[in-house]
């Protein structure tokens, strides 16, 4: 079998470490989409007239989806996802997703 060059594939590979490491984007970022997706979702207009609170809500949903597509974004990386698996990146998506349809029903 051919010898593998890559840092994370060997003997004395540090999983732990490298995903300790990327933890903690991955978890901020994840943290400031939850922030901005819970604030889309409990901002309420008072009425059709109320153009402040809908351009608040959609702010908030198209930054959660910022956010979550950085996240999304780190995990395509190869040596991301080889150290990271789905669970890192399906709280960001679920989120990602959330938002998108708060976007899309926006009255």
């Amino acid at each position: 079998m051919p010898r593998s060059t890559d840092p994370l594939d060997g003997p004395h590979d540090d999983h732990g470490g490298v995903r300790r490491v990327l933890a903690v984007p991955v978890a901020l970022l994840t943290l400031v989409a939850a922030f901005f997706c819970w604030a889309a979702l409990v901002t309420r207009p008072n009425g059709p007239w109320d153009d402040g609170a809908y351009a608040g809500i959609a702010a908030a949903c198209l930054l959660s989806l910022a956010a979550s597509g950085a996240v999304t974004g780190l995990w395509l990386f190869p040596s991301v996802r080889r150290a990271m698996g789905w669970a890192w990146a399906a709280p960001a998506l679920t989120l990602a997703a959330v938002a998108a349809i708060r976007l899309a029903w926006l009255d």
